[in-house]
């Protein structure tokens, strides 16, 4: 399904691009969420969300729910913890209260976040340093 509000630059190249499902404006669902490939939400959803994929979130979207996802991109409001293996990206106008736990994050400018940033993952490869001041070069 084509969503003509989504630019296919809005989705990460390397978990496939392609649109599986568009949840519209007026709707409501309370419940489980698990799915493959990505979806879009532009409506109210209560409950829990599952995917190892992308989650849209649109602009019109309410969700109150966890989120374990592969990637997520929140352009509405969400209420609830996110656990992203990948990415999270936050654009303008989205306000986001919950902790967010990811390698990667996105934020734009004008977007509203209260919660806790955790970005376990990121930069692992680097060598850990002591604290204390700075060596004084010779």
């Amino acid at each position: 399904m084509a969503i003509a509000s989504m630019k296919r630059d809005e989705l990460p190249t390397n978990l496939g691009g392609t649109s599986d499902l568009l949840l519209g404006v007026g709707a409501e669902f309370e419940g489980k969420l698990t799915f493959r490939g990505t979806v879009r939400i532009d409506s109210k959803f209560k409950g829990t969300i599952i995917t190892n994929d992308v989650l849209v979130v649109g602009e019109n979207a309410r969700i109150e729910a966890d989120v374990t996802c592969g990637s997520i991109i929140v352009h509405g409001e969400l209420i609830g913890n996110v656990k992203a293996a990948h990415a999270v990206e936050l654009r303008q106008p989205a306000r986001v209260r919950g902790d967010l736990e990811t390698p990667s994050l996105s934020m734009e400018k004008g977007v509203v976040h209260n919660g806790a940033v955790r970005m376990e993952g990121a930069g692992r490869s680097a060598t850990p340093r002591p604290a204390g001041p700075a060596p004084i070069a010779s």
